[in-house]
């Protein structure tokens, strides 16, 4: 029998090997998906706009309520610790400043990154893990339809546009709270809270969380559709793969931010 360093030994590296597997079998997802949407149309198997449309619709237009519920009250949050923290100085006008840089830079690309992944990631991995258990892949490759082209492709596209598109408004609306919240405490108005908020932001700070919601967006796809294709057995495997992918993709989307706020703010 092994002693416990050799047990831990052994857990740590079929761990490991998973992770490599993982990680190679997330490359060849995503190679793939740009593969398609690059010559697809040279193959006579392009990614179909429609398809496209129809994943937009769902992944961005449905995600807007929830994202924009979730930012707004951010924008308000940060506008109240920001002046609770700002008036202990006598500067709590300054707190202007402050929710903008945040806003721009972190909170509005990371809200919006968490909720699509809560929706997206889990919806995902759902549908092809329930397609995997059901034989419907096999059918796809035996009726010659390459099952990444089908099914991540033009979701790869539609969260690729989408998702900038939802960071601005996450953008907008939680200026829009922190406005608010700092007329009924400060008694600044609209115009001037916003004024400021334009005068201190840069193209380049507004740019960094459109980048970070485009890789965040190809996370998202990729984790959902490399758990969903793992499932090999009936619903208790789509449920785990279900979990596994929303939190697979919250952790990758904070460490993905970590990294790029460590670039970035160089």
């Amino acid at each position: 029998m092994l002693s416990a360093p050799l047990l831990m030994l052994e857990w740590l590296g079929r761990q490991a090997t998973r992770f490599v597997h993982e990680i190679g079998f997330a490359s060849a997802i995503l190679y793939e998906s740009l593969y398609w949407l690059a010559l697809g149309h040279w193959r006579n198997q392009p990614v179909r706009m429609a398809a496209v449309m129809q994943e937009a619709v769902e992944v961005g237009v449905r995600a807007i309520p929830i994202v924009a519920i979730a930012c707004f009250a951010t924008g308000t949050m940060l506008a109240m610790q920001g002046i609770h923290t700002l008036k202990q100085f006598g500067a709590d006008s300054q707190v202007v400043m402050g929710i903008a840089y945040s806003v721009s830079r972190e909170f509005a690309p990371l809200i919006t990154g968490i909720f699509v992944a809560g929706r997206t990631g889990s919806a995902v991995a759902a549908r092809i893990g329930t397609m995997m258990v059901s034989q419907e892949v096999d059918a796809l490759r035996v009726i010659g339809i390459n099952p990444v082209r089908y099914l991540v492709a033009p979701l790869l596209v539609a969260l690729t546009f989408t998702m900038p598109c939802l960071t601005v408004l996450a953008n907008l609306l939680a200026l829009l709270g922190g406005a608010l919240y700092c007329l009924a405490a400060l008694g600044m108005p609209l115009e001037v809270f916003f004024d400021r908020s334009f005068a201190v932001l840069t193209v380049a700070d507004v740019a960094g969380g459109m980048f970070k919601s485009i890789a965040f967006a190809m996370l998202i796809a990729v984790i959902g559709a490399v758990n969903g294709f793992q499932v090999s057995s009936g619903a208790q495997g789509v449920g785990r793969a279900t979990t596994r992918s929303v939190v697979l993709c919250i952790v990758s989307i904070i460490l993905a931010d970590m990294i790029f706020t460590g670039f970035l703010s160089r």
